[in-house]
This record gives C-alpha cells, sequence and structure tokens, in this order.
C-alpha cells in the first residue's frame, strides 16, 4: 500500500484518540490490515525484477511528499497544537512497518533482530501487479478518512 493511507489512517486514529498507547497500536493494527487487501505501491514489481530499486526509492519520496501535505491540509489549524503532534506521531506509526523494512528494500541489509518483524509484514502483504485496481481501495480510504475528519 502506498505510504499515503498508512499515514492518513495512522494521523486519522490519533487526531479521535490522541493518547500514543491508544493510536500507536491501532495504527500498526491498521497497517497490516491494510497491507493484507489487494494493492499496488511503489515497490510493486522490485522482487521479481520488473522495477528499479532507484525508480521505486523516488517513487517513495513522491509518495511521501504527498502524504505531508495531505496530513497537513487535513489537520492544520483544526486542531490544538497538542493533538496535531499526536497526529504526525500517529502518521509515523502507521509507516513503521514499511520504514523498518526499507533498509532491506533498498540497501539489502536486515538485520538478524529485524527478520522477525519483517517476515511477520510479509505475511500480510497482498501487492497486485494492475494499478489502478490497487489505487481504487486506497483512494476511495483517503476520501472517506477526509470526510471523516
Amino acid at each position: 500500500m502506498l505510504s499515503i493511507p498508512h499515514a492518513l489512517t495512522g494521523a486519522f486514529i490519533a487526531s479521535k484518540f490522541p493518547n500514543p498507547l491508544v493510536y500507536v497500536p491501532l495504527a500498526l493494527a491498521f497497517h497490516y490490515l491494510q497491507d493484507w487487501m489487494p494493492h499496488w505501491d511503489v515497490g510493486t514489481g522490485l522482487s521479481k525484477g520488473t522495477r528499479k530499486k532507484s525508480t521505486a526509492f523516488l517513487l517513495e519520496l513522491v509518495d511521501l511528499a504527498i502524504t505531508g501535505t495531505l496530513i497537513y491540509g487535513f489537520w492544520y489549524g483544526n486542531v490544538s497544537p497538542e493533538t496535531y503532534f499526536h497526529i504526525w506521531l500517529g502518521a509515523f506509526s502507521g509507516l513503521l512497518p514499511d520504514f523498518i523494512e526499507a533498509p532491506r528494500n533498498f540497501l539489502r541489509w536486515e538485520p538478524a533482530f529485524i527478520k522477525p518483524l519483517n517476515r511477520f509484514h510479509h505475511n500480510f502483504h497482498h501487492s497486485i501487479p494492475d494499478m489502478w485496481l490497487g489505487l481504487a481501495p486506497q483512494v476511495i480510504l483517503v476520501v472517506v478518512i477526509w470526510l471523516l475528519r
């Protein structure tokens, strides 16, 4: 899944429950649930060699830039400064499994203590090659978050 829905989901949860003891585990749980749904993301094709790491990395930077812009646009000025901090922490929490996986994907570096986390994450991952079909549920989720925020 793109970073956008993962981060927006974590941010949304934190905006409704601004307690890290609540939103951090929920954001992590929703990350795995979202990855379980068939989806397309910028890393689709890396393991099969149909996408270069450099291309995926550049696309991920764009994805993260859009993510930050959307979080800012959705919540800045609409919540208290304290809640705004929690929104960013919730967004980070929603992305944490992907951040942990990134060194393996881009640098071929995976310390032994991280392997079980990445293996757990991989068990949920369900990428599909059809970009439009894989983006549709993500767009719907972003719209729903916009409407409910």
